[in-house]
């Protein structure tokens, strides 16, 4: 595993804080329109989330790629989670990736 520049654990609100960085994230999809999906992060905030999605996408995916905007990230790496995922326990695991206790995560 390739550790040289990994991706921090986002949801929309910390989004912002890394544009131009590697991030990953895990949205709810919404809507699919070939190289674009318009998903709903685990704090219920609207994602866009570029690049060549897989043909058959769940209803919740991770996404691994560049933050480009406060609001959308550049897909490098699709992951279907399947249809039930637990946004709250992931959405703690962001706000603790990017509060007190970061060092752990990156």
């Amino acid at each position: 595993m390739d550790m040289s520049n990994p991706a921090v654990f986002v949801n929309a609100e910390f989004l912002k804080e890394h544009v131009g960085r590697k991030v990953r994230t895990v949205v709810q999809v919404m809507q699919s329109d070939g190289d674009k999906v318009i998903g709903k992060s685990t704090d219920e905030i609207q994602l866009v989330v570029k690049g060549n999605p897989p043909n058959a996408l769940s209803t919740f995916v991770e996404v691994i790629g560049i933050a480009d905007t406060i609001q959308s990230i550049e897909a490098e790496i699709w992951t279907n989670f399947g249809v039930t995922f637990d946004v709250n326990s992931y959405d703690k695991v962001c706000r603790l990736a990017n509060g007190d206790y970061k060092h752990l995560f990156i």
